[in-house]
């Protein structure tokens, strides 16, 4: 049927293709957006991740051997707690036959546990000054020391010498081990201890003013009189001795819970704590020292009668205040992000190992599979059986293609092989029917349809064709004189039902024709080998496919269940039992989307439709005969290949940027460029397959950083519009007609 054409001066209404990639485009955005946000999400979650193991942030300078001239002599020389009440330095000393038990760098999972339980078995407190993001992963831990009754103080929250750090960067450090000690117990502390501190002597020039700007906040800083040093691991007695203050002095003694193998300190606290009481000491915190100082009215004076009064008792955690409103609030929203990291980066690095593994086991299988490949179909002796000399009918479906219908007809004259061209117009708007009726070529007809999309053009095409095979390609696409020829001779074997062909791209010469060319050279045609020799091959290209024409119709014809109606039928041809080949020599030259809109939008549905199509067929992991052959063999491949590991592969770029920054930028580097070097070989293997010039793999670097983003999130695009139950329909790209044939491009 003709259908008129619409007058001039009357807006012409649009077409159902129209209407449908009108929705579609008003579908994708959102779509998009959430695509970007999820990667946003992940480097946020990365990012988070790496200060909390202060891989971002990090600063691992400790200063020593500085000068403390500024420091009062009366600091230098007080007792372990350092208070600023009323912008005055005064120090605080531990009573004597008085302990407080301190603990340092935690909390951690494995030994922090051990050291309450050997506190509540010996009814013993203890001052625990904790590192925030530790507390922000063990938040648990941290509820059950509070409810136990002992004390926590900051510890930082990075665990960095804050002498070196800016006026803003202490700051941060106090407020987020706050808000962790918030969201963790629902309170805050005013104690505080810096990290590598010991000894109040050891004040120094640098850090004497950071002490006194957080005692002007109202923090109250604690040292040492005695340090075991367990981080040593040095043994037992050696713990015990050093923990123990001389001549019946008090002390605030200085253990650790975290940040190392702590076995020995668990084995030494239980007889450190019944060696002292034996001495006659009693235990308690540093707030229970604080109140023993105010009930005496001295510093640290304990009373005549050297015991310790109750009033210690019930200020062991004076310096704990409750938490409330925003404090509260933006503590538990920290904790919560902080296990939503604790359980993602675990779980993506697995992801990353496994899409590693797979990444480097296809560059493996690839290479191999293909040389085995060509040699077999290229020798001498190899043969499909009996030349096929037959006419055959090729099908060009055709919407608006008035740019290239004529060249791709052209390139069908010049044929070597006896053939019939047929045209399915599919309600195109711009002439094309018209054009192609007007190159007056030998056998070509053209066949008018209203517009129902390609898979309804192509069944309009079959059912019109005079011969057994029929080869289906794009109106973009040109043929060399010999393709037809060598497409149809694997039709020789009676148990071939389909043939895919070479693509090649024919606009090879801009940036992104060139991304696409490595592309289709190496993604696309290394892996029909592999496929082909697996007898799995998952799809014959649009632009270039024969088909039986028996095997089309008893699988149903062209589906427009899925946008990738080329995937649909060649896993339809695999479940009927019949044998999908690829011939490298029969070569199409395509017109490759020319802008990165163009792109996205063909990757879209290619990647969407695949989807598509892969549920459709699931049925065939469970089936018997050729389809389960096909399900449990060529349906893992298909999803692991072309799916999952690029669904995933971002994770390699994500970390290995992350690496760079913020871990070791030499190593992170080198990795990178062996993974591009391996990438490198096998491209380089496909081109001399295909006997391409070498050239372009100059733009393969930028490929890599550019065009491979890309297509990241063209999948997790289709990934979303497939989770969501988004749906497309057959989307018409923009042409030019600039492909011509072999002698064209180079």
């Amino acid at each position: 049927m003709t259908h008129p054409t619409p007058s001039r001066g009357r807006r012409r209404a649009p077409t159902r293709m129209e209407r449908a990639a009108g929705r579609a485009a008003a579908l994708q955005k959102p779509r998009v957006v959430l695509a970007l946000l999820l990667l946003l999400a992940l480097t946020c979650v990365l990012l988070l991740d790496g200060y909390l193991r202060a891989e971002v942030g990090g600063d691992q300078r400790v200063r020593t051997g500085a000068g403390s001239g500024d420091v009062p002599d009366k600091v230098l020389d007080g007792g372990p707690i350092l208070t600023f009440r009323g912008g005055r330095a005064a120090s605080v000393s531990v009573p004597a036959k008085t302990i407080a038990l301190t603990f340092d760098d935690g909390p951690d999972p494995t030994w922090t546990p051990k050291v309450l339980e050997i506190l509540r078995k010996h009814d013993v407190p203890g001052t625990f000054f904790l590192v925030g993001s530790m507390v922000s992963r063990h938040p648990g831990i941290v509820r059950t020391m509070v409810g136990q009754g002992n004390e926590v103080g900051i510890h930082t929250f990075t665990h960095i010498d804050l002498s070196y750090q800016s006026d803003g960067r202490v700051k941060r450090e106090m407020e987020q081990t706050q808000l962790a000690l918030a969201g963790a117990a629902g309170i805050t502390t005013t104690l505080f201890r810096a990290p590598y501190s010991s000894e109040t002597d050891a004040i120094d020039n640098y850090s004497w003013p950071v002490y006194k700007k957080l005692g002007a906040d109202g923090y109250t800083s604690v040292f040492v009189d005695t340090d075991s040093d367990d981080w040593k691991r040095p043994g037992v007695s050696k713990i015990i001795k050093w923990a123990t203050p001389k001549d019946g002095k008090g002390a605030a003694v200085l253990f650790h819970d975290a940040g190392g193998e702590r076995s020995q300190t668990v084995a030494a606290l239980p007889r450190y704590i019944e060696k002292m009481r034996a001495k006659g000491y009693t235990f308690t915190t540093i707030s229970g020292v604080m109140g023993q100082r105010d009930a005496t009215g001295a510093a640290g004076t304990p009373p005549a009668d050297g015991t310790v009064g109750a009033s210690d008792l019930s200020g062991l955690q004076a310096a704990h205040h409750t938490a409330t409103g925003t404090t509260l609030y933006e503590g538990r929203a920290l904790v919560a992000a902080v296990a939503v990291a604790e359980w993602t980066v675990p779980a993506l690095s697995a992801a990353l190992i496994v899409v590693g593994v797979a990444v480097m086991g296809r560059f493996a299988m690839m290479p191999a599979l293909a040389r085995r490949h060509h040699r077999q179909r290229n020798r001498r002796r190899f043969g499909w059986g009996p030349p096929v000399t037959r006419p055959v009918s090729v099908i060009v479906p055709a919407y608006n293609e008035k740019e290239c219908i004529a060249g791709t007809l052209r390139s069908l004259a010049r044929s070597t092989h006896p053939i019939e061209i047929i045209v399915v117009d599919d309600g195109s708007t711009d002439g094309t029917a018209e054009i192609a009726e007007s190159l007056g070529l030998p056998n070509v007809r053209v066949v008018r349809q209203r517009n129902a999309g390609k898979p309804a053009a192509l069944n309009n095409g079959v059912r019109h064709a005079s011969h057994d095979i029929v080869v289906m390609m794009d109106g973009d696409t040109v043929f060399e004189p010999d393709t037809v020829r060598q497409l149809v001779q694997p039709f020789a074997d009676p148990e071939v039902g389909a043939v895919a062909g070479n693509a090649k791209v024919g606009n090879r010469d801009t940036v992104i024709g060139a991304w696409q060319h490595i592309e289709y050279v190496m993604g696309f045609n290394l892996d029909r080998r592999m496929y082909d020799l697996l007898r799995c091959m998952p799809t014959i290209p649009g632009a270039i496919g024969a088909f039986r024409r028996e095997a089309v119709l008893g699988v149903g014809g062209m589906s427009d269940d899925t946008l990738a109606e080329d995937t649909d039928i060649t896993i339809a041809l695999h479940r009927a039992g019949w044998r999908v080949v690829y011939q490298e020599h029969a070569r199409a030259w395509t017109e490759a989307p020319g802008s990165l809109g163009q792109l996205w939008s063909q990757r879209y549905r290619w990647s969407y439709g695949t989807m598509q199509a892969l549920w459709k067929h699931r049925k065939s992991l469970t089936d018997r005969g050729p389809s389960g052959r096909f399900g449990r063999v060529g349906m893992p491949l298909v999803v692991l290949f072309q799916i999952v590991t690029p669904l995933f592969a971002p994770l390699i770029d994500v970390f290995t940027v992350y690496s760079m920054v913020f871990i070791d930028l030499r190593a992170a580097l080198l990795a990178w460029l062996a993974v591009l070097g391996v990438q490198l070989l096998c491209a380089a293997y496909a081109f001399r397959l295909d006997r391409e010039k070498y050239r372009y793999l100059l733009m393969m670097p930028l490929q890599q950083l550019a065009y491979r983003q890309l297509m990241y999130l063209v999948l997790i695009h289709s990934g979303i519009t497939a989770l969501t139950g988004g749906r497309l329909r057959w989307q018409k790209l923009k042409r030019t007609g600039e492909v011509g044939t072999a002698a064209g491009v180079g």
